[in-house]
C-alpha cells in the first residue's frame, strides 16, 4: 500500500456498492496517489509537458489540413478534450472548493475552447500547398542576384558559372552586371510557412508536424507490443521455472547479443518495412529480450508472497493464478519500460529514415535524409531549417519520454525517493 493509501481508512479509499466499483475506486486512489508523486517530480513535468506539446501538433494537423471547420472543432473534442480539461481543472481550483464548479462544467468548457478552435483553425491550410508530401509552394519569395565574376556576398551575388542556368524575363542570357530574379526552393522562414520551406517546396512546419504522427505511432504500438511480450514471457518464465524459464532466459540473452541497429537494417533493407512493421519487430525484440529478464525478477518477488501459494490451495489454476495475481503485479514496472522503449523506438526509426530503409512518406528522419541527399549538410548553417527542426524533434521527444521514466522510476520505486 502506498503512504496516502495508509493513512485512510480502507472503507473510505474503497467506498461502498459492487465489487467492480470498489475495485475502480481502489485503483483511482492508487492512480491519484501515483500522479502526486510524480507531479513534484520536475523533470517528469517537464517532459510530460513535452510530450504533451508534440501531440497537440500532431492531432492539430488533420484539423489545420481539414476543410471541414464543424467537423474539426468535433474532432479536436474527441480527441484532446482530457487533456483540456487537464488542465483547466488546477486553474479552478479555487471556485471547485467552493463547489461553484464541477467535472461535467470543465469537461464542457474544454469543449467550448475546442470548439472555438477547430472553427478558427479548420482548413486555414490549403492543401496544395501545405500537405507535407505532395504540397508545394508555387510562388516563393523572389531571390535577387547580381551577376559577378567573384561572388564575396552569396546573399547578393551569383557567380557567371551559375547564372547559365537562368535568363533575363526577354529570354536573353544573363552577363556580368545584370540582376535575376530567382524563384527557387528551399525557401528559409517567412510569412506563408514558418519554418521556411524544403529542396521541393514542401512547407517544414507541416512536414514537423506529420512526422510527431508518426513519432506518436510507432513509439505506442512498440511500447504496447513490448509490454505485452515482456509481462507475459517474465511472468510465465518465473511462475513455471523449469525448461520453459531456462528457454525463454537464453532467447533473452542472445537478443542482448546481438546488435539491434544492424538486425533493423538488415531487415529493412530485406523486407522493405512500414512503419507498423518496424514497431511490432522494436516491441518483439525489446519484449523477449532485456524488458523480459527485468520483468521476470520481479515476478519471482511476486511468486513467493502468501497471497499466491493461498490462490494455488483454493484451487486456482495455472493460467488464473499468472494472469490475475503474477501479471498486476508486474505491470507497474512494465509501465516504467514501455517509457523507455519509446524512447528506443524513435531514435531507431529516426536513423532508419536517415538511411532511406523505410517505405514511409514522411518523418522527421526522412527530412534530414533529404537534406543530406540534396548537399545542404555542406553547407554549415546557411539552410538550418532544413535538418535543424527535425534534429530538433527527434532529440527532445525521444529526451521527453526518458524523463517521463525516471521520473515514474521514482514512483514505483520508493527507495529511490528516500535518496
Amino acid at each position: 500500500m502506498t503512504d496516502l493509501l495508509e493513512a485512510r481508512p480502507v472503507t473510505d479509499v474503497a467506498g461502498k456498492g459492487s465489487l467492480w466499483r470498489i475495485r475502480a475506486n481502489l485503483v483511482w486512489a492508487g492512480a491519484t496517489n501515483n500522479w502526486n508523486l510524480f507531479r513534484t517530480n520536475r523533470v517528469g513535468i517537464v517532459g510530460l509537458a513535452i510530450i504533451l506539446f508534440f501531440a497537440l501538433m500532431a492531432l492539430i494537423h488533420p484539423v489545420l489540413m481539414s476543410g471541414m471547420r464543424w467537423y474539426s472543432g468535433a474532432a479536436l473534442f474527441v480527441l484532446i478534450w482530457p487533456v483540456v480539461a487537464w488542465m483547466i481543472w488546477p486553474l479552478l481550483g479555487r471556485l471547485r472548493h467552493e463547489r461553484r464548479v464541477t467535472l461535467p462544467l470543465t469537461v464542457g468548457i474544454a469543449a467550448a475552447l475546442l470548439a472555438v478552435a477547430g472553427v478558427t483553425l479548420g482548413g486555414v491550410w490549403d492543401a496544395t500547398t501545405y500537405h507535407p508530401v505532395v504540397g508545394n509552394e508555387a510562388n516563393p519569395p523572389v531571390l535577387y542576384r547580381t551577376v559577378v565574376n567573384e561572388v564575396t556576398d552569396p546573399d547578393t551575388e551569383m557567380s557567371i558559372r551559375e547564372a547559365l542556368v537562368y535568363s533575363n524575363a526577354d529570354g536573353s542570357p544573363l552577363q556580368l552586371g545584370d540582376v535575376a530574379e530567382i524563384r527557387e526552393q528551399p525557401t528559409g522562414p517567412y510569412g506563408r510557412h514558418w519554418l521556411g520551406t524544403d529542396p521541393l517546396g514542401r512547407d517544414i512546419l507541416s512536414q514537423l508536424m506529420k512526422g510527431a504522427q508518426g513519432a506518436f505511432l510507432l513509439g505506442m504500438v512498440a511500447a504496447l507490443v513490448t509490454v505485452l511480450v515482456a509481462t507475459s514471457v517474465g511472468a510465465v518464465a518465473a511462475y513455471m521455472g523449469g525448461w520453459i524459464d531456462s528457454f525463454f532466459m537464453r532467447l533473452a540473452d542472445l537478443l542482448l547479443m546481438l546488435p539491434a541497429l544492424a538486425i533493423f537494417i538488415v531487415m529493412s533493407s530485406v523486407f522493405h518495412f512500414e512503419l507498423w512493421h518496424l514497431a511490432i519487430l522494436i516491441g518483439m525484440l525489446s519484449g523477449f529480450g532485456g524488458v523480459a529478464i527485468v520483468l521476470k525478477s520481479q515476478a519471482l518477488a511476486v511468486k513467493v508472497k502468501p497471497f499466491i501459494e493461498a490462490a494455488r490451495v483454493a484451487g486456482g489454476s495455472t493460467f488464473r493464478v499468472i494472469t490475475v495475481h503474477v501479471i498486476p503485479n508486474v505491470m507497474p514496472l512494465s509501465l516504467l519500460y514501455m517509457m523507455f522503449t519509446v524512447t528506443g523506438a524513435i531514435q531507431t526509426e529516426a536513423v532508419l529514415s536517415f538511411l532511406g530503409l523505410l517505405n514511409i512518406d514522411m518523418s522527421w528522419g526522412l527530412m534530414i535524409e533529404l537534406a543530406r541527399n540534396q548537399g545542404y549538410f555542406l553547407t554549415g548553417m546557411r539552410f538550418w531549417w532544413l535538418v535543424f527542426p527535425a534534429g530538433l524533434c527527434v532529440s527532445l521527444l525521444a529526451a521527453a519520454f526518458f524523463l517521463v521514466g525516471r521520473a515514474m522510476d521514482e514512483v514505483i520505486n520508493p527507495r529511490l525517493r528516500k535518496r
